[in-house]
């Protein structure tokens, strides 16, 4: 038999018509390269700037902040790159793959917390380049910068990123192409700017001189500017698959999984922009860096010299669409299955809706910053749960999975391998809600939210460290004492895991052919 011929690449302006069905093999023509393109150009923004500003926030001096942004960003790296492989593996996104460990119906949380962290970061990204754009545009052409401006601003900038996630995959991959190059000629173009400015021995407010009411703030002053950088890179545990189902199911594991690392290890380059720079403003003009009201857009447009702010404006704009187009893109796609009335494209234009409400609320309903780094803990502490989960069940199963009966759910269909109880599968929603309640009782974010047992460790935030402990090891023990079925294990059988001999109901609704679909499905399966 001869080969499958490729099919065309559609147009960039060509709207994507996949949602999260199986992407057919012919289709799948993105490489690792593009996932890596994707998930650093999604980082490699001033938004990631202002994330990269919190440590100087939390009172670090540079080389202590410096710490906690290389743990932050290395941890949570390590973290995320095993998602990279469900995307290959499957040819659908992470929510839809989690239907194998959380059940058909259980695949909702996963949706659930995309949905969560679009809103977060798409917020980040409109609100951090809308506040350059309109600083740069006063200090070049006299703009005004009262609220009238930001609000343009703000739903200009979040009409543009809407439009690209309307257009899909190809469009967005465009997009990142440029902007990756561009927006690391820029970065690299303020490290000049800035040089003659940046002294590395600010000191913060953790000096041999401070009180010790203030020194026994560190620790968890420390602690919590990590976790704020960490979010980031966990930020994409649920979007990695909607890049990584368009490459090969043959591409080898350590080339998918590389690419997601480095990807997040890049975004070095961001973050240290952002840390260096507001140790200048904490010198020149610390008002911007007041804990109160910080303002590091403002701060750093005032810190800019003049022939700066036009690439401070490129960079809000070109950086910001990368950003908010890799957030809202997966969420869109996703829900477009959640709710079967939706197409991709209509669910895409309800989030981008619904994050454009929230973007307006945060920026002049509440306390921007507090909003910002609360709200990207929670993220880590429920997200990180459910990573876990999808990554022992990966290993458990020993990488195989079935297609067909991931798609129960998105087909309103009945039964098959992930059918388990009604559609749930209690062992992983089990180890997910009491990790990821156990996170948010233990989380201790210095003046902005402690939980009911986040003083218990001397007020610093074990929250991450618990929840991932909790979630592995409550979620192994679960696997042994009440064995899964072993039809969901495929032909090459468990790994740390029991498994029972039992029957698996048929999938049973619109278009089902009255079975739970092959056994095995090679062209599923990386190559090792």
């Amino acid at each position: 038999m001869s080969p499958q011929p490729e099919l065309p690449s559609p147009s960039l302006t060509e709207v994507e018509s996949h949602g999260v069905d199986r992407i057919p093999d012919a289709e799948r023509t993105a490489s690792p390269l593009d996932l890596f393109r994707l998930a650093f150009g999604g980082a490699n923004t001033f938004s990631t700037c202002v994330l990269g500003a919190f440590p100087i926030l939390f009172g670090l001096s540079f080389w202590q902040g410096l710490a906690a942004t290389l743990l932050g960003v290395v941890a949570g790296a390590l973290i995320l790159c095993p998602m990279a492989v469900f995307g290959p593996v499957n040819g659908t996104n992470n929510a839809v793959s989690s239907s194998a460990h959380l059940g058909v119906h259980g695949r909702v949380v996963g949706s659930f917390l995309s949905l969560l962290t679009a809103i977060a970061f798409f917020s980040i990204s409109v609100w951090s380049s809308g506040d350059a754009l309109v600083g740069g545009a006063h200090r070049l052409f006299g703009l005004d910068r009262g609220n009238l401006s930001y609000v343009v601003a703000y739903a200009l900038f979040a009409g543009l990123v809407l439009a690209v996630c309307v257009y899909g995959f190809r469009f967005m991959l465009f997009v990142n192409k440029v902007a990756v190059p561009s927006a690391s000629v820029l970065f690299l173009i303020g490290a000049l700017a800035f040089a003659g400015d940046f002294d590395a021995s600010y000191a913060g407010v953790f000096t041999d001189s401070a009180d010790a009411a203030t020194q026994s703030l560190f620790w968890p002053s420390f602690i919590g500017a990590a976790l704020i950088v960490l979010s980031n890179p966990v930020s994409f545990g649920a979007f990695l698959g909607d890049w990584s189902r368009y490459i090969p199911a043959s591409t080898p594991r350590r080339k998918v999984i590389g690419a997601a690392f480095l990807s997040q290890i890049a975004t070095l380059l961001p973050f240290v922009f952002g840390l260096a720079t507001a140790s200048i403003i904490a010198t020149k003009v610390p008002e911007y860096v007041d804990p109160a009201a910080p303002d590091f857009v403002g701060g750093l447009l005032a810190i800019s010299p003049g022939w700066y702010f036009l690439p401070v404006c490129l960079l809000a704009l070109i950086g910001g669409m990368a950003t908010g187009t890799t957030a809202l893109y997966g969420t869109g796609l996703d829900f477009s299955s959640v709710f079967p009335r939706l197409t991709r494209v209509q669910a895409t234009v309800l989030v981008g809706v619904l994050s454009i409400g929230f973007i307006f609320v945060g920026r002049f309903g509440l306390n921007l910053v507090q909003s910002i780094s609360t709200f990207a803990t929670m993220i880590i502490t429920c997200t990180t749960p459910w990573m876990v989960v999808m990554m022992l069940g990966y290993w458990t199963r020993r990488g195989w999975y079935d297609p067909d009966a991931l798609q129960v759910f998105n087909r309103r269909q009945r039964g098959g391998r992930y059918w388990f109880a009604h559609g749930w599968n209690w062992r992983g929603m089990t180890a997910w809600w009491v990790a990821a309640v156990i996170g948010v009782l233990f989380t201790n974010i210095p003046g902005q939210f402690v939980g009911p047992l986040g003083d218990l460790a001397g007020g610093v935030d074990i929250s991450l460290p618990l929840s991932l402990v909790v979630a592995a090891v409550l979620f192994l023990v679960l696997l042994r004492v009440f064995p899964e079925p072993r039809a969901v294990y495929g032909p090459w059988g468990a790994r740390l895991a029991r498994t029972l001999d039992v029957a698996v109901p048929p999938i049973t609704g619109p278009g089902a052919v009255g079975d739970e679909g092959p056994l095995s499905d090679p062209s599923a399966t990386l190559r090792a």
